[in-house]
Parts: C-alpha cells; sequence; structure tokens
C-alpha cells in the first residue's frame, strides 16, 4: 500500500493574502482558485488549499522541510519582510535558528497565527543540537 499526503486545507482570514504570503516566502507558486481554496503547491506534490475562516482560527502547524540553499534564500526573506523568527515551536528563543540533527530550522507565524517552520534535515536524522 501506498498512502501519500495530497493536500490539507489551512483557514484563513484572507485565502489570496496568505496563500500569497506563504508562496512568497517559500518561492512557491499558487495555483488558480479550485472551488472555496486557493492551492499553494509544493515541489513534492502536496497541496495547502488555503479556505476563508469566520471567527477565531486554531492555529495550525505546517513544516517545509528545504534544501541548505533554500533555507538561505527564504531565511533571506523572512528577514527582509521584518518577521520575527524563533528556534524553537514554543517561541521562547526569539530571532534565532535552530542546529537540530546538524541541520538548520526555524519558526515564523503567517498571518492567520499558523506556526510555519522550514528546516534542512528531519527530525532524528543526524546530530543533536
Amino acid at each position: 500500500m501506498s498512502v501519500e499526503l495530497n493536500h490539507t486545507i489551512v483557514a484563513a482570514h484572507d485565502k489570496k493574502a496568505s496563500a500569497q504570503f506563504l508562496a512568497g516566502l517559500l518561492g512557491l507558486e499558487t495555483s488558480a482558485p479550485f472551488g472555496p481554496f486557493i492551492p499553494v503547491n509544493t515541489h513534492n506534490g502536496v497541496t495547502l488549499d488555503y479556505m476563508e475562516a469566520e471567527g477565531e482560527i486554531t492555529p495550525q502547524h505546517y513544516a517545509f522541510l528545504v534544501s541548505e540553499a533554500d533555507f538561505d534564500a527564504i531565511f533571506a526573506r523572512i528577514r527582509a519582510a521584518g518577521l520575527t523568527y524563533w528556534a524553537d515551536p514554543y517561541h521562547r528563543r526569539v530571532n534565532e535558528i535552530n542546529t537540530n540533527d546538524g541541520g538548520r530550522g526555524t519558526y515564523f507565524d503567517d498571518p492567520n497565527g499558523h506556526n510555519m517552520e522550514i528546516l534542512t534535515r528531519p527530525y532524528g536524522s543526524g546530530s543533536a543540537d
């Protein structure tokens, strides 16, 4: 049996702005709207389908495995946008990156409070901090 994640729905107050925010930072593309969704396409075929939500949005966590070169480019865009970033998911180590498993990683919030993460090594794949 082969099981792959195909898409996930991401709640947003402004789906277009939120999709463009993430796509712009990660260097990705959005697709044309599909029903109530604006998809952000990742290179492994998974889409994050942004959908309008009213009221309070429960923050979710989305982690993106990237190359070292992509990390540098994305991190430069995060800093250029003046975003606060953290080395940990609890937002305790402000304006730091981590070196978990011998790679690099950082967390940042999207406009809806979702906790986004970029990392260059999957957890458990290398040396500890």
